[in-house]
């Protein structure tokens, strides 16, 4: 077999990541190449000018970001001394002041009560409601996603349109379903098709800019959705109108223990925790709330979560906080990690 120019790149990958030539050679000549093929395209990376001036620049790279772990490290130890990512604060009628000085700034997540009550959505909107006054409406939703493992991150491929009213009677028909979704992602075209319910939801001025054009996300979908651990390049609120969903909740200083192969995106299944397969996981405090109507979740930047329907639910996200929220501005890890 041929040492192809891939199978070289491989070698200098792995050589990169400190990985032995005697795995590297078992590799190889497990696809057909021969040992002494293998030894010498591994020696001839070795010596090349070229893998060795990469390496170096490697080698400070990873220095930088074995001193960013360690950095990380530090705040976990603290964290898991303080027990603070373990529970997640409730808190009634919180003010402006403390939101912003204990939670934002804090990085820290929180489920605020009582500030959603001037919300005719509260009150009107049901599926029925959704289906009398909306029905004829075309609307964006995620479907065939029981089909396709990376729903999550292929969302874009699982995109289809429907009547609104038959939107609704597949939450209605399901017992619990995570195969058809309205997420943030179908807004851009519902925010136009479905503005009039813009109208019954606040811009909660406590918290948020209501001069912002960025006036928030809608989610609708069955008892049984699913939204894998993932974690956000910008602060958000989860507002629940309708139904409820269960959230966990894992704090940025476990990024290392967590999983992420891609992206913004962990490999862990969030409903049900396979520490056998994902064993670090099992020394990863999973905090861990119930999101009911008329409640906030205030969801940190770079916090990982898991979020499940545990009813037919409808919510509302917003980004546009009264201070700047730009973190997807300076990210850039978009690839495999």
């Amino acid at each position: 077999m041929i040492v192809s120019d891939d199978w070289r790149s491989w070698i200098a990958e792995n050589l990169m990541l400190r990985n032995s030539p005697e795995s590297m050679v078992s590799s190889m000549v497990a696809k057909g190449i021969s040992k002494a093929d293998a030894l010498s395209e591994i020696e001839a990376a070795k010596q090349s000018p070229y893998f060795r001036g990469t390496e170096l620049a490697a080698q400070r790279m990873q220095n930088r970001m074995t001193k960013c772990a360690w950095f990380l490290e530090i705040q976990r130890n603290l964290d898991h001394q303080s027990g603070q990512t373990k529970e997640i604060d409730r808190r009634h009628h919180l003010s402006r002041e403390a939101f912003y000085r204990e939670y934002y700034f804090a990085n820290k997540p929180v489920v605020i009560s009582g500030m959603l009550e001037e919300w005719t959505a509260l009150s009107k909107w049901n599926l029925s409601f959704f289906k009398e006054n909306y029905g004829t409406r075309i609307v964006d939703v995620q479907s065939g996603r029981d089909s396709n493992p990376d729903y999550e991150i292929e969302q874009n491929d699982l995109r289809s349109t429907m009547l609104f009213s038959q939107y609704i009677e597949l939450i209605e028909a399901a017992t619990a379903s995570n195969d058809f979704y309205m997420t943030a992602n179908n807004t851009s075209h519902n925010r136009e098709t479905l503005s009039e319910l813009w109208k019954d939801v606040g811009r909660i001025p406590e918290y948020l800019d209501p001069d912002s054009r960025d006036d928030g996300f809608l989610w609708i979908g069955p008892a049984g959705t699913r939204t894998p651990f993932h974690h956000d390049l910008t602060n958000n609120f989860i507002a629940q109108v309708l139904g409820s969903k269960r959230v966990k909740l894992v704090a940025p200083c476990e990024s290392g223990y967590i999983y992420n192969h891609l992206h913004c995106y962990s490999q862990v299944d969030g409903s049900a925790i396979d520490y056998e397969r994902f064993p670090l996981m099992r020394d990863v405090p999973v905090a861990e709330c119930v999101l009911g109507a008329g409640e906030i979740l205030f969801l940190p930047v770079g916090w990982w979560h898991y979020v499940e329907g545990l009813s037919p639910s409808v919510s509302m996200s917003f980004i546009n906080f009264l201070y700047p929220n730009n973190a997807s501005s300076f990210y850039s890890t978009y690839g495999p990690i």
